[in-house]
């Protein structure tokens, strides 16, 4: 049953996902998932990670998706839409397959379906939207949970200095194992987005992009600001966008100048306990990193 209640669907009739959905104010997801489906059009199936995208869009009876879409289990994902891209290449049907799933469900326990799916050379393009944390089971911490971040399992306290560990780099691992593509993004740069949704979907084999998705509830800022976190993650070199491309990685937007760490750090609560020592260690960690990208800028 199409999710509609009260709403009036007038002008959303070639949506591919329309309202009605749960997300909480200033969710990014049905930004996330609007950018796929305005590229892939109806010719795809989603297989959808249990998550926050699943849990806002697809809640029995009702949903929000206007395309072929599976819920699937937390780590099954990559090996659903491998199942799929399996049938539709015997059945000689050229239909695009979309994974979806957020960072619990990919850095962590769907790590293991990912890594197959890549190794078998499925044509599927696997998106995972990082809002950093397990948002949608209480906000607890991730391996891609930025460092010293607040999070319910890593408090702040007198011998806690929130997460105590850096993001793991999850797409310089899919790279050494030789994926074909793979790219970052954010809802702030959404030509940027497109353009490597559209790249990927015309490239054979499996490929990732890993979207930055700013959690209001998670995160603890404003609903209103959602787009300007994740421009300054950006603009701060926090948050680094590329893609690469059979093994050669490319910068897709430098930021110039590039802003101190401060403006992105401080428009979040879950970074608020943090000390001026601590947050001049990170700024030299992102200083360190883009210095080693100088040669690609």
């Amino acid at each position: 049953m199409q999710r509609k209640g009260n709403m009036d669907m007038k002008g959303y009739e070639d949506e591919l996902f329309v309202p009605g959905h749960t997300a909480c104010a200033g969710c990014p997801i049905p930004i996330i998932i609007r950018t796929i489906l305005k590229v892939t059009g109806k010719n795809v199936i989603i297989s959808n990670a249990t998550s926050c995208s699943e849990i806002i869009s697809s809640c029995y009876p009702l949903t929000s998706w206007r395309v072929p879409y599976i819920h699937v289990a937390f780590e099954t994902a990559a090996s659903v839409a491998s199942g799929i891209e399996a049938a539709l290449k015997t059945l000689k049907k050229d239909t695009h397959v979309v994974a979806l799933a957020g960072d619990g469900g990919t850095f962590d326990i769907g790590l293991q379906a990912l890594s197959g799916m890549i190794d078998r050379e499925h044509n599927v393009l696997y998106i995972c939207y990082s809002n950093e944390s397990y948002a949608n089971t209480g906000v607890q911490r991730s391996s891609a949970t930025p460092k010293y971040a607040w999070t319910t399992t890593s408090p702040v306290g007198k011998y806690m200095p929130g997460n105590k560990y850096n993001q793991k780099p999850i797409v310089e691992m899919l790279v050494a194992q030789g994926i074909p593509y793979a790219a970052t993004a954010s809802i702030a740069f959404l030509e940027d987005y497109e353009k490597k949704v559209k790249k990927a979907l015309e490239i054979r084999g499996p490929k990732f992009i890993l979207v930055q998705a700013p959690c209001p509830t998670g995160w603890r800022f404003p609903s209103n600001l959602t787009i300007e976190v994740a421009k300054k993650a950006v603009e701060t070199g926090m948050w680094v966008l590329y893609e690469v491309e059979q093994g050669k990685k490319r910068i897709t937007y430098a930021p110039k100048p590039r802003k101190h760490v401060k403006e992105y750090l401080t428009l979040q609560k879950r970074f608020a306990h943090l000390t001026e020592k601590q947050i001049e260690e990170i700024e030299k960690y992102v200083e360190k990193t883009w210095k080693s990208l100088e040669p690609l800028l």
